[in-house]
């Protein structure tokens, strides 16, 4: 698979990443035994970066990316996890000693000495601004119990004013089909920064798999039910904020006018990610083995041709950009 230097971290990493969200909750029940399926399945595809957080699953996930870890010494796996958001989210809760102990805990779940990547995620807009929370985050770095640390951001000012931070390595962010605004500004300046992205919901939480119609029901425990107006964290995770059946119906018009034969839909959606500028990995999910081996099977498509992109780029602003694009 191709690699890219993830930024500031100094570490190559596929340009097809596996995000484990699913992994450990919120999109509907995952066991152990196929969480490892998926995870194995994903590194002998090629895969090297593996997404998670300590929230999903309030650590599970993290759990399992460490099982991989341990299972599979030698292999040039690189981790990058997330903390923050098993707090209430009051800028007061990001104190040094609390991220102190974030780190820890995913230190321990992870089996790990030294966490690659560390990303705080998705925080108030007041963290961005405090001085001693970046400062704590270079002491833990000096330390070495983070190799290295990024933010996970819901909005392209958010992104910005991270990169302003030395320190910052790494912004992840949702940028797909349905969420074009980071192309515009945050990718170019992160590029700009020596800043790696990581592009995340890429397939806007399924919409993008062309799997989905308007009859299609989701489990109580799967977030796509329960997250749709924002009941339980931000709207814009959930099908990229995006009305269920408005992006139904601007999938199925991608479906006809974008895709070229022998591609799929989330193949080109996936690989018009890779292609764009400023973009490190992309860190789709999977439940099983069969998605995350097509998943990663995408980097080795060739580049779209150009008409392509003039095409997604159509139907988000006809279809998608008076929903979205003011909004993160």
């Amino acid at each position: 698979m191709e690699t890219r230097t993830l930024g500031k971290t100094g570490r190559a990493v596929g340009v097809v990443g596996l995000g484990c969200w699913q992994l450990g909750g919120d999109w509907g029940e995952v066991d152990e035994s196929d969480a490892m399926a998926t995870l194995h399945a994903a590194a002998d595809a090629g895969v090297t970066l593996f997404d998670t957080a300590d929230v999903y699953g309030d650590g599970r996930s993290e759990r399992l990316v460490g099982r991989l870890l341990a299972e599979r010494p030698g292999a040039g796996l690189t981790v990058a996890t997330k903390c923050g958001r098993r707090v209430a989210q009051d800028p007061d809760n990001y104190t040094p000693a609390a991220l102190r102990a974030w780190a820890e805990r995913s230190r321990d779940n992870l089996g790990l000495d030294t966490i690659p990547l560390t990303q705080l995620h998705c925080p108030p807009d007041a963290v961005f601004e405090d001085e001693a929370v970046f400062d704590a985050l270079d002491s833990l770095v000096a330390e070495g119990i983070l190799g290295s640390y990024g933010v996970s951001v819901e909005t392209v000012a958010q992104g910005l004013r991270a990169i302003q931070r030395p320190g910052v390595a790494t912004v992840q962010v949702i940028v797909n089909a349905f969420r074009l605004k980071p192309t515009e500004e945050l990718l170019p300046a992160c590029a700009a920064a020596g800043v790696g992205v990581l592009a995340r919901v890429p397939l806007a939480s399924g919409l993008l798999s062309g799997r989905y119609d308007e009859h299609t029901t989701f489990g109580s425990d799967d977030h796509r039910n329960y997250n749709r107006h924002g009941e339980a964290f931000d709207v814009g995770e959930t099908f990229s904020g995006v009305p269920y059946d408005v992006g139904v119906r601007a999938a199925r018009r991608l479906g006809d006018s974008a895709v070229p034969a022998g591609w799929s839909l989330p193949e080109v959606a996936l690989r018009w990610l890779i292609d764009t500028p400023g973009v490190t990995a992309v860190i789709p999910g999977a439940r099983n083995g069969d998605q995350a081996r097509r998943n990663a099977a995408v980097a080795e498509r060739s580049p779209l041709a150009p008409g392509v992109g003039t095409t997604i780029r159509a139907v988000y602003d006809s279809d998608i950009r008076p929903l979205v694009h003011d909004r993160w």
